[in-house]
């Protein structure tokens, strides 16, 4: 019996390695090289965190001047031409805050946080913006990040820029051994990257606290949108 299974995997373990042999024997000549496209431009839009942060004694008096302050900024930012597909609430939070001996059951006081995403689609507004918003009773920003609205465009720009770089090597490796690269075989995309966001102010004070500087504090410098491609060719 066991020289019938020692026989019978012995079999086995001979068809797989011949089937993976001749399939690796079946694939035709082939050089697979990568490339990388990149697309400088610069962004039209910022997106950036903004909101309320209240303390209070109690649970209900926090969630109500955190709820007021809040309503007051979504009402501001409409009435400034931010559209409503432009906003959106990103973050909640009420809470006690325990600052006193282990075991305290009182919380000191109770901490509600409210952030809002806000895009513009004209980053020249920022400045004039946040001065008012902070009028309007925010007191924190979270974060800024830029894009471009014409962004599949560039996708699109980066794709053929690596795929462009992708033959070129291929080109360069096959002549060096004397051959010719034909068709296309295979073709993967690695995918697209886009730059994340940038820390802009936690606190807003000390931003106010700079009002008399003058000049503008956004920079809107460059994104980078790149794409990657993976090419198999044929080679004559």
């Amino acid at each position: 019996m066991k020289t019938v299974l020692t026989f019978a995997f012995a079999l086995m373990f001979t068809f797989f390695s011949s089937s993976g042999h001749a399939q690796q024997s079946s694939l035709p000549p082939l050089v697979s090289t990568s490339g990388v496209g990149e697309i400088k431009v610069q962004p039209d839009q910022v997106t950036f965190m903004t909101g309320v942060e209240i303390r209070e004694k109690t649970l209900e008096e926090a969630r109500r001047v955190a709820d007021q302050r809040t309503a007051a900024l979504l009402s501001f930012l409409k009435k400034n031409g931010v559209e409503d597909k432009h906003v959106q609430t990103a973050y909640l939070s009420l809470q006690p805050v325990y600052t006193g001996e282990y075991g305290q059951t009182t919380p000191q006081f109770y901490l509600a946080t409210r952030s809002i995403s806000v895009t513009l689609t004209k980053p020249e507004k920022f400045d004039e913006l946040m001065s008012s918003l902070y009028k309007a009773g925010a007191n924190r920003v979270d974060g800024i990040s830029y894009q471009s609205s014409q962004l599949k465009k560039y996708q699109e720009e980066a794709r053929k820029k690596a795929v462009q770089e992708a033959r070129q090597k291929a080109v360069s490796l096959a002549s060096e051994l004397g051959a010719k690269v034909g068709r296309p075989y295979q073709i993967n995309e690695g995918g697209h990257s886009s730059p994340g966001p940038v820390m802009y102010k936690t606190a807003m004070r000390e931003s106010m606290a700079m009002d008399g500087a003058g000049g503008p504090t956004l920079s809107l410098g460059e994104i980078i949108i790149t794409s990657v491609v993976e090419v198999s060719f044929l080679l004559e």
